[in-house]
């Protein structure tokens, strides 16, 4: 089983306390409906405000599985894509998006059933000005992003894994999956546990 595979067995919450929450994407990026998850490797745009140009090439170039994270640079005035973008972004095989900035064409992007991680909405297009650049380190939502780090997002938000350090953070992710499982197991339903537990914390 690839390491991709391995990650979407723990959610985002216990991969952020895996690496203490140092590669969390700020709270405002979150994804459209909070039914979404996506797991892959970042191909990473740097983009203009209000020019998308570069994020069109972005949708040509990257390949299937690829998820697009975009440095919009926080714009919450123009949007980076409507759903006539995403939409060709989906046909093409794109994992999914997350973006420091906005989409437009809400409905029509929830209709496409594709994960989408940003900061919100808005009426205002983008225009084609042609700058920006493709796989490089970008800073999106606070966090310094490579191409092919990991992203994994659902409803909680978007955390980044640095290559360099997959394989330990899983091992750190999924022991800590197992302690939630055991402590939820042996606290659920039962009082006594429970005030043993807040004793034990409150006690420090």
């Amino acid at each position: 089983m690839s390491i991709e595979n391995k990650f979407q067995e723990v959610s985002t919450t216990c991969v952020s306390d895996a690496m203490e929450g140092l590669n969390n994407l700020d709270s405002s990026i979150k994804p459209l409906q909070d039914k979404y998850k996506v797991m892959g490797r970042a191909f990473t745009v740097k983009m203009p405000v209000g020019d998308n140009l570069i994020f069109l090439r972005a949708i040509r170039e990257a390949r299937p599985g690829d998820i697009l994270v975009v440095d919009a640079k926080g714009d919450t005035y123009r949007a980076i894509a409507g759903d006539f973008i995403v939409g060709m972004a989906k046909t093409l095989g794109i994992k999914g998006i997350v973006v420091d900035g906005v989409i437009r064409d809400l409905e029509g992007i929830k209709r496409l059933d594709f994960p989408v991680f940003c900061k919100g909405t808005t009426v205002a297009a983008s225009g084609k000005a042609g700058n920006g650049e493709l796989n490089v380190p970008i800073s999106c939502g606070g966090v310094t992003i490579s191409p092919g780090d990991l992203i994994i997002g659902d409803g909680d938000g978007v955390v980044v894994v640095p290559q360099a350090m997959e394989r330990e953070v899983l091992d750190k992710a999924l022991d800590k999956l197992a302690l939630d499982i055991k402590r939820e197991e042996k606290v659920s339903g039962d009082r006594e546990e429970v005030i043993k537990y807040l004793d034990h914390f409150l006690s420090k």
